[in-house]
């Protein structure tokens, strides 16, 4: 699975998150880290890991804000995608088609 990574700035989790991502096995159910790194505006981010998800060019996306709301408001002016504001593996897979 292809992941796109994006965020509003660069921090320690950002940082954990794409290290635990890449050290998934391949193949399966696994999440190999791909995409941007952290970092630049915002809106900008939360727009093109959007378009990446829409294009294909990614399976999924992950964008860590702030507040999350204005990353998801961004991402999801996109067509076909849905952003939805997450906190907890429930919430995530709850929020998926």
């Amino acid at each position: 699975m292809r992941i796109a990574i994006g965020s509003d700035e660069r921090t320690h989790l950002t940082d954990l998150l794409i290290a635990e991502l890449r050290a998934r096995p391949r193949g399966g159910s696994s999440w190999p880290a791909g995409g941007r790194r952290p970092g630049g505006d915002w809106p900008l981010v939360s727009a093109k890991e959007g378009e990446s998800v829409a294009e294909g060019a990614v399976d999924e996306g992950i964008i860590c804000c702030w507040t999350g709301t204005g990353a998801a408001l961004a991402a999801n002016k996109v067509p076909a995608v849905r952003a939805a504001l997450c906190h907890d593996a429930e919430t995530s897979r709850g929020a998926r088609v």
